[in-house]
C-alpha cells in the first residue's frame, strides 16, 4: 500500500529510509513546539492551548503535503510570522492593541485568500512580481528581529537607560544568562559538526542543565493534552475592515508567499524534484498545504503555517516522498501528550527589575535568526536601486517592527526606482502595495 501511495521505487527510496528521514525532519523543526507557545503568550494566548494548536496545525498541513503533493516537506507555524502576529495583537504595528482574537482573524483571512489564489494558480504570478532583493531583505530583516528577541530573552542585551544608546550588554553574570550562553554555544557547535536535530538537542540539554541550577522546574513528562478551548474558534471580525488591518492581512499574505515558494524551490532542488525546465511539478498541490494549514490553523489558535526549510535535513537523510512527511506529522501529533516538558522549557525566569528571561528557548531564536540572515547574499548590492531599499528593510524591521520595516522597504524601493528613471522595473502590484502603505502611514500620523 505504501508503495502505491508514495511511489517509493520510482523515487529511489524505501520505507526504512523514509522513516529515518521523517524523524530527522521532525527533530530539526520540533523546536517550534517549545518556542511558539512562549512567543504567542506575549499576545495573551493560553500556553497549553497554543502548544496543542501548534502540533495539530503542523500535523494537518504536513499530511496535506504528504498525500496531496507526495513531497518530503513538513510544515508548521512560522518563525517570523508568529512574532509579527504578536506585534499586530499588541498594537506595535497598527498603533492600537486589537487583541489576539482579531490577529487570528487576519491570519484566517490571509489563509483563505491564499487558498483562493492557490485554486486559481495566481500565487505564482504574485510572487514573481515581487523583486528578489525585497524577498531576501524581508527574510534577513525578520531574522535580525528574531535574533534580537533571542538576545533579549537570554539577557545578553537589554534596553539602554541612556537616550543616546539603543541597547547595551545585559545581565551577563546572572545564572539564566550564563545558561543561555552555554546553550547557544552547544547548538552552534552541534550545527558546525553537522549534527541532525541540533536545535532540539540544544533545547533539551539547556533545559536539563537548568534544573539543578534552579532555573527550570521539572513538572513531569506525560499528561493528558491541554484543552484547545481557550483559543478554539476565537475569531473577532470587529476591526478587520479598518485600513490598517487590510494592510496587515496583505503583509501576512506576502510573508507566507515568500516563505512557501522559497522553501519549495530550495528543498525541491536539493531533493531533485525540479524538472528539466526548473519547475516544480505538483507545485499547486504543494502550495495548497500551506493554504489549508494557515486557514484551519487559525481556527484552532495558530499563527501562519508554512513549509519549513528544515525539511532539507530529512532530504539529506534520503527522504524523497510524502512518507517522510507522514512520519513527521505523526510525531507532531504524539507531541501533544508531552505538555509538562513544553511548559518546563517555555516558562520564563524572573530576575531583578521585573525582567523575565527565557534562557532555554533563547538560543534557538538566535540560531534561527542566523539561518534567515544568510539570504543576504541574494541581494544585488552593486545596484543602488535594489540594495538601498533592501538595506532599509533589513534595518527597519529590527529597529521598529516587522510591519513598519517592510512598509519602509516597499516605499523606498518604489520611490527610488521611480525617481531614478527606472519606474518600469516596478510591478503594478508593488505600486499598489506602496500606495496602500503610504496611506496607512498618513492615517497613523
Amino acid at each position: 500500500m505504501l508503495e502505491r501511495l508514495f511511489k517509493l521505487s520510482a523515487n529511489n527510496t524505501n520505507i526504512r529510509t523514509e522513516i529515518r528521514a521523517g524523524i530527522v525532519t521532525f527533530m530539526t523543526m520540533a523546536y517550534i513546539i517549545f518556542v511558539q507557545p512562549f512567543i504567542m503568550m506575549e499576545a495573551g494566548m493560553d500556553f497549553g492551548a497554543v502548544m496543542v494548536a501548534t502540533c495539530l496545525s503542523a500535523a494537518l498541513a504536513t499530511l496535506v503535503m504528504a498525500f496531496g503533493a507526495n513531497y518530503p516537506i513538513a510544515l508548521a507555524p512560522c518563525m517570523g510570522e508568529n512574532v509579527f502576529f504578536v506585534s499586530v495583537a499588541t498594537g506595535a504595528v497598527t498603533g492600537v492593541a486589537i487583541g489576539w482574537e482579531a490577529a487570528l482573524t487576519a491570519v484566517f483571512i490571509s489563509g483563505a485568500l491564499f487558498l483562493v489564489l492557490s485554486l486559481f494558480k495566481f500565487r505564482e504570478k504574485v510572487f514573481d512580481s515581487i523583486p528578489l532583493s525585497m524577498k531576501a531583505s524581508i527574510s534577513v530583516g525578520i531574522g535580525l528581529f528574531i535574533a534580537l528577541l533571542g538576545l533579549k530573552n537570554a539577557g545578553i542585551i537589554m534596553k539602554a537607560p541612556s537616550p543616546g544608546v539603543l541597547v547595551q550588554l545585559g545581565h551577563l553574570t546572572s545564572k539564566p544568562t550564563l545558561l543561555a550562553i552555554g546553550g547557544l554555544l552547544l547548538v552552534a557547535i552541534l550545527i558546525a559538526l553537522r549534527v541532525r536535530g541540533a536545535l532540539l538537542i540544544g533545547l533539551v540539554a539547556t533545559a536539563l542543565a537548568g534544573i539543578p541550577l534552579g532555573i527550570v522546574e521539572f513538572q513531569g513528562v506525560v499528561e493528558a493534552p491541554p484543552s484547545l478551548a481557550p483559543v478554539l474558534f476565537k475569531l473577532d471580525f470587529s476591526s478587520i475592515w479598518d485600513l490598517s488591518m487590510i494592510t496587515v492581512v496583505a503583509i501576512f499574505l506576502f510573508m507566507v508567499l515568500f516563505d512557501t515558494i522559497g522553501t519549495l524551490i530550495g528543498v525541491g532542488q536539493q531533493a531533485g524534484l525540479l524538472n528539466a525546465e526548473g519547475k516544480l511539478e505538483r507545485a499547486g498541490k504543494a502550495l495548497m498545504a500551506d493554504a489549508v494549514g494557515t486557514t484551519c490553523g487559525s481556527l484552532i489558535g495558530s499563527s501562519t503555517v508554512s513549509s519549513y526549510m528544515e525539511s532539507a535535513a530529512g532530504v539529506s537523510e534520503g527522504g524523497r516522498t510524502g512518507l517522510c512527511a507522514v512520519v513527521a506529522a505523526v510525531l507532531f501529533m504524539l507531541s501533544i501528550f508531552f505538555a509538562p516538558i513544553v511548559r518546563m522549557v517555555g516558562a520564563g525566569y524572573p530576575i531583578e527589575g521585573g525582567v523575565v528571561l527565557n534562557p532555554v528557548t533563547a538560543p534557538a531564536l538566535i540560531i534561527v535568526g542566523y539561518f534567515m540572515v544568510r539570504g543576504v547574499r541574494n541581494i544585488p548590492w552593486e545596484e543602488p536601486t535594489e540594495g538601498i531599499p533592501a538595506f532599509i528593510t533589513m534595518i527597519g524591521i529590527p529597529l521598529s517592527n516587522i510591519g513598519d520595516g517592510i512598509a519602509l522597504g516597499f516605499i523606498a524601493y518604489t520611490l527610488i526606482k521611480l525617481f531614478s528613471g527606472r519606474g518600469r522595473d516596478v510591478s503594478l502590484l508593488v505600486y499598489i502595495m506602496t500606495a496602500l502603505l503610504i496611506v496607512l502611514f498618513a492615517v497613523r500620523m
